[in-house]
């Protein structure tokens, strides 16, 4: 073979070469999904601000979904999976699943979305400078309690009972609770609260407010904030329905899911916002320069569907108000 020909044989041959004796493919970020309920829309959103920020999940990230359905005792068992398996970040859903994050974990970044208070549970030292490995969104809003009960007024004037469902066995919920006892004492109206954290739960405590609720003085219901009243909203809304009880929650996906009204952050961009911190952290940024945001927007959505169903009349004040009026 002539030298030339040598030459260019083997400069073919080197195109097809690793560029190093032990050269391994580039490794993938990994995000571990960590969360109570199903993925849906507000996991879209949250990889929607992944792809702005250059990763693709599926081309130069890998996503691993761990939702556990509600069952809260299974969380630790799955954060020390994520860990485990040497996840580069945890995004977490709810107070319960930034718990089980935070305790399984002092180094890997945690992103969490939740709708407790940050500071106070001890996930971050404060909101400006959350310090150690956790960030994220905070969508709790303090005057939330007071704005429901103007809007339950608002809607049925002649209420003087209000019932609020709320989870007890979350830690989360009794800032919610406290702030609706102070709103329904400045306002003059009985405030009730019924516990449920399971579906049987649910049920007892529904044939209790219908029991009431055909009483002499019959109320309107909130629903807490937690998320297993996201899970069961389907059920939630029917026995409310079929109760013939008024009732007001946290988010749109009632309002949409047949719900009477809804009043609370946006969620889904709360997520996107979430998604925006996890690109960065990816990027390099550390958990501990990234302030924990709150939301500064709100949606109020009414079902008239659902209103029709329960003979109401929905005030023009209240329409006119509304994101959305779902007919």
């Amino acid at each position: 073979m002539r030298r030339r020909d040598f030459v260019a044989a083997v400069a073919g041959l080197a195109v097809g070469w690793p560029r190093g004796a032990n050269a391994q493919p580039q490794k993938m970020p990994v995000i571990g999904f960590l969360t109570v309920t199903p993925v849906g829309s507000r996991e879209a959103a949250f990889r929607r601000a992944l792809r702005e920020a250059g990763f693709i999940e599926g081309q130069n990230l890998v996503i691993e979904y761990h939702p556990v359905e509600g069952q809260y005792r299974r969380l630790p068992a799955m954060a020390a999976e994520l860990i485990a398996r040497k996840v580069d970040l945890i995004a977490a859903g709810g107070p319960p699943a930034a718990r089980a994050a935070k305790d399984a974990t002092a180094t890997i970044p945690v992103v969490f979305v939740i709708g407790g208070d940050p500071v106070k549970e001890g996930f971050v030292a404060s909101l400006a400078r959350p310090g150690g490995n956790v960030t994220g969104i905070s969508i709790l809003a303090r005057d939330l309690a007071a704005k429901r009960l103007q809007l339950v007024i608002e809607l049925v004037p002649a209420t003087k009972r209000i019932v609020l469902l709320a989870n007890l066995n979350n830690a989360a919920e009794e800032t919610l609770v406290g702030d609706m006892q102070q709103a329904a004492r400045e306002t003059g109206l009985q405030l009730d609260i019924v516990n449920a954290g399971t579906e049987t739960e649910l049920d007892a405590a529904f044939a209790k407010l219908a029991e009431a609720h055909s009483g002499a003085l019959p109320g309107v219901l909130i629903v807490g904030n937690d998320s297993f009243f996201n899970i069961r909203r389907q059920q939630i809304i029917a026995l409310a329905l079929r109760a013939g009880i008024p009732a007001i929650y946290r988010s749109r996906d009632f309002a949409d899911a047949g719900g009477l009204i809804s009043y609370g952050p946006d969620i889904t961009a709360a997520w996107h916002e979430a998604g925006i911190y996890a690109g960065k952290i990816l990027n390099g940024a550390k958990p501990a320069d990234l302030p924990v945001q709150q939301p500064d927007k709100f949606e109020l959505v009414i079902n008239l569907k659902t209103a029709k169903a329960l003979g109401l009349t929905v005030p023009q004040s209240l329409l006119a108000g509304a994101d959305e009026v779902i007919e």
